[in-house]
């Protein structure tokens, strides 16, 4: 028991060590965005926004046929590909990520589909979705999600930003924790069984 607690301890101090260089490190990656942010605030300013017979048109992505066809290979219920190839690409079973997306759908309204100024329907909560987890498992880079979800990049951002958020938010509490000591007793009750 004395060396689980100090193995346990040791896990601890390595934990917060590798957060405080991921901390680090994502200040310092913070820090690059923003100067980034600002050059391009400095060379975009003078710019005129709005319809313009020079300005270019939006680019269509075919967003919405992307967001039938990631439906038809995972959402429904004869879909293209199985529960293995969900997991292998989500890292979670389809129950589960319709759990969380019943969760982030209900605590935050942009991952609900809605129809914009121009009555045109946005993107499809699955589409939203499927790019913050992939981020988060693979960490794919921006234009690998526009690749996948034809989603802009400031969506596909903001998409992961506010998910993390929702996560954080709703599920601190119950599984983004310390393990208590009743914790450790059942989970060293069961490795020894």
């Amino acid at each position: 028991m004395r060396r689980c607690l100090e193995r346990q301890k040791r896990e601890i101090k390595e934990r917060r060590r590798r957060r405080a260089e991921e901390k680090r490190v994502q200040q310092e990656d913070d820090e690059q965005v923003a100067m980034a942010v600002g050059k391009l605030d400095l060379s975009s300013q003078g710019l005129h926004r709005g319809s313009q017979i020079s300005h270019g048109l939006n680019v269509d992505r075919h967003r919405h046929s992307w967001g039938k066809n990631l439906l038809k290979d995972y959402a429904i219920l004869n879909s293209m590909y199985f529960n293995v190839d969900f997991r292998g690409r989500y890292r979670m079973q389809p129950y589960l990520f319709k759990k969380v997306m019943h969760d982030v759908c209900n605590f935050d309204a942009h991952f609900v589909r809605k129809c914009d100024a121009a009555g045109v329907l946005g993107l499809l909560t699955e589409q939203k979705l499927t790019t913050a987890l992939r981020m988060l498992a693979f960490g794919a880079s921006v234009d690998q999600m526009d690749e996948i979800a034809r989603m802009g990049k400031s969506t596909t951002l903001e998409s992961m930003v506010r998910f993390c958020d929702a996560i954080k938010t709703l599920h601190t509490r119950d599984y983004l924790r310390k393990p208590t000591p009743r914790d450790l007793q059942r989970l060293l009750q069961k490795a020894e069984a």
